[in-house]
C-alpha cells in the first residue's frame, strides 16, 4: 500500500481482524453489485469506501427523482441519467483509488454467467423475484458468493449463498404469485430502510473477502425498522432444491420471467 492508503485505510489496519493482510485482500477483490437503487447505494458506498478494488455496476435504469428519497448514491444533478453511471461517478469521487466497472443493461440468462464469471461476489440489489433466482441460479453454478438482500415498506431481510451451503431455492422453492406484493413503482419504502440493509450487505461482503467473523449463511437477518427489532431465521440447504440438493435438475439458467410470471417490464 502506498503512503495515501495507509492513511485512507488506516482504521481498518488498526483493527487485529482486518489488518494489512485483510486490506490487501480487499484492494485485491472484485465484487459485482446488481442494482444500483436503493440497497446498491449505501452497499456500494461502503464497499467503496473500504478499499474493495474493484466494483462492478450493472444497472439498466436511469435515476429518477423519486428515487431520491432513499437511493443516497445518486443526486439532483443526476436525474435523468444511467444509474450505473451515476453511481460510479460518487464512487470515484468518494475513493479514486477504487476501480469502477459499469453495465448499463438488465442482468439476464443471456448475459449472467459471462458477467459474473469476472467477479469474486455478488451483491444482490434487484427488486423482483425474477433477478432474485437468476442470480442464485448463476452464482451457485459459477461457484460464487451471493449475499442477499431484499426490503419491502418498513421490513428488510439479508442472508449469505455459499455455495453448497443452500441457495435462495432453498428459502423460496416457488416465487409467490405475480400480483401478490405490487408493482414495485407503486409500494412504498421507509427512507432510511435501505441505508440498514444495504450497509448489513457491506458489511458481510466485507467479511467473506477478509474471511473474519461469522457470516450470515443458513441464517436470514429479519429487521422491523417500526419495531427497531431484529430477529434470526435458520435454514438448512434443502436436499430436494432443484437447484443445490443432492439430485439437481437445474444445470443451466432458464426464462426467469417466465418462470415467476413476471412482466418483461418488470
Amino acid at each position: 500500500m502506498s503512503p495515501e492508503e495507509r492513511e485512507r485505510y488506516s482504521r481498518h489496519l488498526a483493527l487485529e481482524e482486518i489488518g494489512p493482510a485483510g486490506q490487501e485482500r480487499l484492494l485485491a477483490a472484485r465484487v459485482l453489485m446488481v442494482g444500483v437503487g436503493a440497497l446498491g447505494s449505501p452497499a456500494a458506498m461502503y464497499l467503496a469506501a473500504a478499499g474493495v478494488g474493484t466494483i462492478g455496476l450493472a444497472d439498466h435504469d436511469r435515476v429518477r427523482l423519486s428515487n431520491l428519497q432513499r437511493q443516497v448514491v445518486h443526486r439532483t444533478a443526476t436525474v435523468g441519467a444511467l444509474k450505473v453511471e451515476a453511481a460510479a461517478e460518487t464512487l470515484r469521487a468518494l475513493n479514486p483509488g477504487v476501480q469502477v466497472e459499469t453495465l448499463a443493461a438488465a442482468v439476464d440468462e443471456g448475459n449472467a454467467m459471462e458477467l459474473l464469471a469476472r467477479f469474486d461476489l455478488v451483491v444482490d440489489g434487484t427488486d423482483s423475484f425474477s433477478a432474485r433466482y437468476l442470480l442464485s441460479d448463476a452464482s451457485y453454478l459459477l461457484g460464487k458468493p451471493l449475499v442477499h438482500g431484499s426490503i419491502f415498506r418498513f421490513e428488510g431481510q439479508v442472508t449469505v449463498f455459499l455455495p453448497g451451503q443452500g441457495c435462495y431455492r432453498c428459502l423460496y422453492p416457488q416465487p409467490p404469485p405475480p400480483d401478490m406484493l405490487g408493482d414495485s413503482d407503486q409500494v412504498g419504502v421507509f427512507a432510511a430502510l435501505p441505508g440498514v440493509i444495504g450497509t448489513i450487505q457491506a458489511a458481510e461482503t466485507l467479511k467473506l473477502i477478509t474471511a473474519e467473523g461469522e457470516p450470515l449463511v443458513n441464517r436470514v437477518l429479519l429487521h422491523d425498522a417500526m419495531a427497531m427489532t431484529f430477529r434470526e431465521l435458520r435454514y438448512r440447504r434443502n436436499p430436494s432444491c432443484p437447484l443445490c440438493g443432492d439430485h439437481p435438475t437445474i444445470r443451466r439458467l432458464v426464462d426467469y420471467v417466465a418462470f415467476t410470471g413476471a412482466t418483461v417490464a418488470s
